[in-house]
């Protein structure tokens, strides 16, 4: 699974609101509970329908834990999950995700403390896993959930975290076990995704397109974790050349999520592939404007440098970098990211190995490590290592158009 499929993992954990309020402080004047703060939502993604639910339910969980019960475990919970799902809408994972473990670390001790319930102690294991893929700690992730699955092997939402973390490192036949497991129990939205994250890895293309359909119909339409399925969607017919197919999916998107930011930049994306790059740029820029994804700002970099606007170039290169650094100083894995950035951005070959080596150590496996070092290596003249890299980006019979232009890289390369 490509790493910009992680924001899946907090399908995991929808989230029940209350009655309505307004956003808390993010401390309190006691001395026995401190609770990271809700921040407000930008003023594009407050009219969402789960905002006032987020809200209300932030509210609620804080008031039993300031005004109630102090070391109550369950609200630590049910708090860690909003945070959860405020970082996936709104890129604030500098600030959620270590609120999140936070909250999940205070619960487990609490529980461990006392009386363990076995209830709370899954509910926080499980979404202490879905945290850690977010942060791409895969070992660890996997290691958790399988600690959950331990105390309630019966969930399906916990063999989901099993599925992404043995994805990430390439344990495919041990995913395909957990997916299987996770569509006995549970057919949905969340199981039909991995299905198609699975069939694509494996290079059924079409398999994956009409599991990712299953996904999308299972939602509800206008929710963010159906948007996020017929984004991925519009993802697969994008990457496998129906772009028409892609725009269909983010124009249905936007009219029942508007202002929907990773739909505004998957449009973009088309646009770039059209050398619209005027039209991209303000997508990109709407869509920068809703949300701090660095992704965005990568793209629009690309745009500077095809238009050879240096100086703007320079200055967003700068902002690139805080963002990534921003994300490892908060616990994120961000070595794949570096590596692409050195690599597409400034052909720095070398550097971008640098960073690759330490997402091959940790996951030799994985194909979208290989594929990415395959082009690395091929980039720096060295074919042998080159083509050993893409033979094991190759072993599932992926389909990745990637894998067509190396390969004509590394023959361009031996000539």
């Amino acid at each position: 699974m490509s790493t910009n499929l992680l924001p899946f993992l907090s399908l995991l954990f929808l989230l029940l609101g209350a009655c309505s309020g307004e956003t808390a402080p993010g401390t309190d004047d006691a001395d026995t509970v401190s609770i990271p703060e809700l921040l407000p939502r930008p003023e594009a993604l407050q009219q969402t329908m789960e905002w006032d639910q987020t809200q209300s339910g932030y509210m609620q969980m804080a008031g039993e834990l300031r005004l109630e019960n102090p070391d109550a475990i369950e609200p630590r919970i049910t708090i860690a999950k909003i945070f959860v799902n405020e970082a996936r809408v709104t890129g604030e994972h500098g600030h959620y995700y270590p609120a999140a473990l936070q909250m999940l670390d205070e619960a487990l001790a609490l529980n461990h403390a006392g009386p363990k319930d076995p209830n709370l102690e899954f509910d926080a294991l499980s979404t202490k896993a879905g945290v850690q893929l977010s942060q791409h700690a895969f070992p660890e992730a996997l290691a958790t959930a399988k600690q959950a699955i331990s105390i309630n092997p019966y969930n399906a939402q916990v063999y989901g975290a099993v599925v992404d973390a043995n994805v990430e490192l390439g344990n495919y036949a041990a995913a395909i076990a957990a997916a299987d497991k996770m569509n006995e129990i549970r057919p949905d939205l969340r199981s039909y995704s991995r299905v198609s994250y699975l069939r694509e890895i494996h290079g059924d293309v079409d398999g994956a397109i009409e599991a990712m359909k299953r996904a999308v119909n299972a939602g509800a339409p206008g929710y963010e974790s159906t948007a996020w399925a017929r984004l991925t969607l519009g993802e697969l017919y994008h990457r496998y050349g129906q772009p028409d197919k892609a725009a269909e999916q983010y124009a249905i998107i936007l009219r029942e999520r508007p202002n929907y930011p990773f739909a505004l930049a998957a449009q973009a994306e088309l646009a770039m592939d059209n050398k619209e790059y005027e039209e991209a740029e303000r997508l990109l820029n709407e869509a920068r404007d809703i949300i701090p994804e660095v992704g965005y700002y990568t793209q629009l970099a690309e745009i500077y440098q095809l238009q050879g606007r240096t100086e703007e170039s320079a200055a967003i290169e700068e902002e690139i970098l805080a963002m990534l650094e921003d994300d490892v100083q908060s616990g994120h894995n961000m070595d794949m990211e570096y590596a692409a950035w050195y690599q597409d951005h400034h052909r720095d070959y070398d550097k971008a190995l640098e960073y690759m080596k330490g997402a091959y150590e940790v996951r030799p496996d994985n194909i979208d490590v290989n594929r990415m070092l395959a082009e690395i290596y091929a980039h720096r003249g060295d074919l042998d290592k080159a083509r050993e890299h893409l033979a094991k980006a190759a072993a599932t019979d992926s389909k990745h158009p990637d894998l067509e232009r190396i390969r004509s890289l590394t023959s361009a390369s031996s000539k």
